[in-house]
């Protein structure tokens, strides 16, 4: 192995918690409602995308810092801060939306695997659970990372789509820049949903667990303890975020270029789910767009699923005081890896009630972009909280941009809601 391989090895080891948390943004729920956005509104609606990436780079990045720092997941950073009773709720919601999250995900991959192949859309959907919740719970952490980690190659399917795809380039940077859209409740609507999913709730708290979870196998302790670690460990987070969240709203910008390039252009305007987009995709971009659509969205899921249900168990956890961890066997911790069980149960059960999985899938997407919305205050206030974290508070440029972050997302929700 020579010097420059050995190096680029290194380089994708530094890549964890925020690469991975990065590529869960773009599940089935959420290629679903891009496919919408970009079916919907074309091309202007990409300026969502773009802007959301230093927005969402700067919040994850004081979660994956809170985390570091303290040696404690987001959950019970805000239990020492906030009221309790204000953080239960909290936890509370992200466990709801992260369930409903679920069930949408692990349909829209059954559906997938149903165009693919023709048949066994509900049988797929339960081996993809059962499968994803086997790993989780019986694999360990160290071992378990890497397989999250090379799934994010999967998403790479979007960019291929493009090359089956004629882009008018001067359309997408007009579009980009300068969006001819009608600002009606409906506009404010998809863009409260592609908020929503790009900047979602269960990521905040998914990526500072993991960089407890990292801090535990290294056995380093928090930078609280061990101060001198400071300038590596912030120096990777922040390395380690910002490539999770370009690599994330880039492939966003790749779903929903590729809707308005094919979808939006011939007049279908109204996809509702993540495997209605790739069937659309079949006559207009042909076999190849869609196969690779449908095959990214068994990918994007698999990735997805165990972000989703974790997270929730991290948060659920750390305020009830449990043994939690995916590097713990299921007997150590049976109360952390219930919640597990239970998130993906709930997400089934779905598949076989009268719910609309179509509504439940946009619809989670709008939630998780409320809700994120007091939840990002509930975040910088502890980044900002000196008797808290010392001199590891949020530096200046970062609680700026933390603050503005919260600021667009309570505006558009508001927007939605008034106009």
């Amino acid at each position: 192995m020579n010097q420059a391989t050995r190096q680029r090895i290194s380089w994708f080891r530094r890549l964890g918690p925020g690469l991975i948390t990065g590529a869960a943004d773009d599940d089935p729920s959420g290629i679903a409602t891009y496919s919408q956005a970009g079916a919907q509104l074309g091309v202007n609606i990409l300026w969502t995308v773009v802007l959301t990436f230093p927005l969402m780079a700067a919040i994850q990045s004081i979660c994956a810092r809170i985390g570091r720092v303290t040696g404690q997941g987001l959950a019970a950073n805000m239990a020492v801060v906030l009221p309790r009773w204000l953080v239960h709720g909290i936890v509370f919601l992200l466990f709801v939306a992260n369930a409903v999250n679920i069930g949408a995900d692990i349909a829209a991959m059954g559906a997938a695997a149903q165009l693919v192949l023709g048949w066994g859309e509900v049988l797929f959907a339960i081996l993809f659970a059962a499968g994803s919740l086997a790993l989780q719970v019986y694999v360990p952490y160290h071992h378990y990372v890497h397989v999250l980690k090379w799934l994010t190659l999967a998403l790479f399917a979007y960019v291929g789509v493009l090359f089956a795809v004629k882009i008018d380039w001067g359309a997408v940077v007009l579009g980009t820049v300068w969006p001819n859209i009608a600002w009606t409740q409906d506009t404010f609507t998809v863009v409260v949903a592609v908020f929503g999913t790009t900047i979602s709730p269960y990521l905040f708290f998914w990526q500072s667990a993991e960089e407890v979870e990292d801090e535990t196998l290294a056995g380093s302790g928090s930078l609280l303890d061990h101060p001198d670690e400071a300038p590596t460990e912030l120096g990777r987070i922040s390395l380690d975020t910002y490539i999770g969240m370009a690599f994330s709203n880039l492939i966003a910008f790749f779903i929903i270029l590729t809707t308005a390039e094919t979808l939006n252009r011939t007049g279908i305007t109204n996809i509702a789910t993540s495997a209605q987009a790739a069937e659309a995709l079949r006559p207009i971009a042909g076999e190849f767009a869609f196969l690779l659509f449908s095959l990214g969205i068994i990918g994007a899921g698999l990735l997805a699923l165990p972000v989703l249900a974790g997270s929730a168990a991290y948060a659920i956890g750390e305020l009830r005081g449990w043994r939690i961890g995916l590097e713990r066997k299921p007997e150590n911790a049976k109360a952390f890896y219930g919640v597990i069980a239970l998130a993906f149960g709930l997400g089934l059960l779905m598949l076989f009630l009268p719910i609309d999985p179509i509504k439940a899938l946009f619809w989670s997407a709008v939630l998780n972009g409320v809700i994120a919305v007091p939840l990002m205050v509930a975040t910088m206030i502890v980044a900002s909280n000196r008797k808290h974290l010392g001199e590891f508070i949020a530096p200046p440029g970062l609680k700026i941009m933390g603050w503005l972050a919260t600021a667009v997302m309570a505006v558009a929700a508001l927007a939605m809601f008034v106009l």
